[in-house]
Order: structure tokens, then sequence, then C-alpha cells
């Protein structure tokens, strides 16, 4: 079982649904006190016991799976409760004083159709928003993606908040784009920061023009483009979901990447540098006015990091305080 944001169990279970090995989908509807995973977290299951993802980080998976079986049985979604005054819930370890309740669906009857799933698959891959809105009453479901929908509002807010939750009789799962990490300059740090961000659910892309810094070799598994900074960060995209940090302290390379972001939605700008070296960066960025006050820099939180590791540490965590404010 491998961790997942809410956003993999669709591309899970659609998956499993076209290989033929049927598939179920459990989502984190509420939660109460200590509960490890927040609503909207989600669990995808197999036909044959394949699981992707997480719904209370490791306590009630194995649980929900054996539910699963009978929910693929039968067509027929249930809600699940765990607590720790659940003699079943504490018998697979949901001791942390914490109760969740789950929705668990079986992809198909009266569950969500491969097509409403192939949908939230498409929609993530385009970087647009989605809301799958579920009424447990009567199992009804919609995808609600279109500002005329009556219940728009909401979605925007629980897309905008990267959060799940009620609305009324509905129960919003909020499938927002990924979050997207664009480093430019693939310096030594870069090299510790891309994997970190991947396990913590980044996209990411590591830009330099300096073809020996940048190589496939140095960055395993990420997508590096040898392209100078703002012609790539044209073709990558910059979103509201998207961060990016400069690490070269050349200005012909973070500079142009600089102006690039401050002109988009990015939710986050991160410049590597002394506080000498930041000040001769505002002088010569000056005439950008007070967007420059976006620029976090020196980068990173103040934990007394000194090692290249220890520095995309910091980077990513107030990169991840950025994107929870």
């Amino acid at each position: 079982m491998g961790e997942a944001t809410p956003r993999e169990a669709p591309e899970a279970a659609l998956a499993f649904v076209e290989a033929g090995r049927g598939a179920a989908i459990a989502t984190v509807m509420e939660t109460w006190g200590s509960a490890p995973r927040p609503a909207g977290a989600q669990l995808a299951i197999s036909g044959d016991g394949a699981l992707v993802g997480s719904v209370s980080g490791g306590c009630v998976e194995g649980a929900v799976a054996a539910e699963a079986v009978a929910a693929l049985a039968d067509g027929k979604p249930r809600l699940l409760e765990y607590g720790v005054a659940d003699e079943d819930a504490f018998s697979v370890g949901l001791a942390c004083g914490g109760t969740i309740r789950i929705l668990l669906e079986p992809v198909g009857g009266a569950g969500p159709d491969p097509e409403m799933l192939a949908e939230i698959v498409a929609a993530r891959a385009a970087r647009r928003g989605v809301v799958l809105a579920t009424r447990p009453g009567d199992w009804a479901h919609r995808l609600i993606a279109d500002p005329g929908d009556p219940l728009w509002p909401e979605a925007e807010a629980a897309l905008r908040a990267d959060r799940s939750g009620f609305a009324g009789e509905w129960f919003l799962c909020a499938h927002a784009p990924a979050p997207r990490l664009v480093v430019v300059g693939a310096a030594h740090v870069a090299q510790h920061l891309a994997p970190m961000a991947r396990i913590a659910g980044f996209d990411v892309t590591v830009i330099d023009p300096r073809s020996a810094f940048a190589t496939e070799a140095r960055f395993p598994g990420t997508r590096v483009m040898v392209d100078l900074p703002d012609e790539a960060l044209a073709e990558v995209g910059l979103d509201s979901r998207v961060a990016v940090v400069t690490l070269t302290h050349d200005p012909k390379i973070d500079d142009p990447a600089i102006v690039a972001t401050l002109a988009s939605d990015a939710f986050y700008l991160g410049c590597l540098g002394s506080r000498k070296t930041h000040a001769q960066r505002l002088e010569r960025l000056a005439g950008l006015g007070e967007a420059l006050g976006r620029i976090h820099a020196p980068v990173g939180l103040a934990i007394g990091a000194r090692t290249p590791a220890e520095i995309a540490v910091a980077i990513l965590a107030e990169i991840v305080a950025r994107l929870r404010a």
C-alpha cells in the first residue's frame, strides 16, 4: 500500500476497472478528534486486493479492504465508521483517540461509474479542478465544474482550499490539480529538493539552460528541461497551484524566471541567496515594484539549515506552509 493524494485514487481505480480487475473507492467523509487523514483522503481497492492511497495512515485499511469485497459483490455503497470506542476499530489499530466516517463505493452499480472517473482523471491531467458531489441518502452523484451549477460557490471554495466536506446533504470531494514545483537551477540543493517534493505529492520540473547540470542522471524520475527559464516556464504553465524556486545565483538565469513568476498566479516564489544577494536582486528588479514583496528570500524556513539536504527540507517546508495557509 502506498501513500497517495486524494486525486490519485480515481486514476488507480480507473486503471483497475480498465484492466478488468474491478475497483472500489473509499473516501474519508468526516473526522473527529485525532483522525490521521483529513476529509477527502481516498483509497482505491482493486477486486484482487491491490491498494493505492490511504484513509487512515494504515490503521483501518485492512478492514476497509475487507468491506470492499462485499461492496464489489453486491454493487452497493456503504458508510463505515471507525473510532477508539468501537471494538472493531480498536482491533484494526485506530487507537489515537479519533473517529473517521468513510464512504465506500464500488465503481459502477450504485457508485460512481467509470465514465465519471475518466472525467475526473482528464480534468486532473488538464490541471482543471473538479468536484465530485455525492448524496449519501440516495447515492446520487454529479460532477461540478461549471459556475452554472447551484453548488458551484461551495465547490469553488472547496477547490480553492483543497478541502473536502459537506455542503448541506451533498458531500463534496475536491479534486484540485496536483501542486507543481518548478526548480530553476539544477544545483546540488535541487538534487535533494526534487525527490523530496515528489514524495510530498508535487509534480516536479527542473529547468536549467546548462546541459552539464540538467541531466536525467542527476535527476532520475524528474522532468528536466534544458532551456531558458522564461521559455520553459511558458511551456510548463504557471497557475495558482505552482511554486517556483530559483537556485543558481546567476541573474541571467534567475531573473527571467522571477519576472515570469511574478507576472503569474503562482502561489510561491523562493530565491536562494544571502540577504546581501537578495538586496542586490531587489535593486536589479526595482521596476517590478510591490510585486517583489512576494519573493521568499532567503528561501526556506529558518531552521538553521546548513547542508544541501537540510536547505531542501527548509524550502519544501516553506512551500507546504504557503500552500496550506
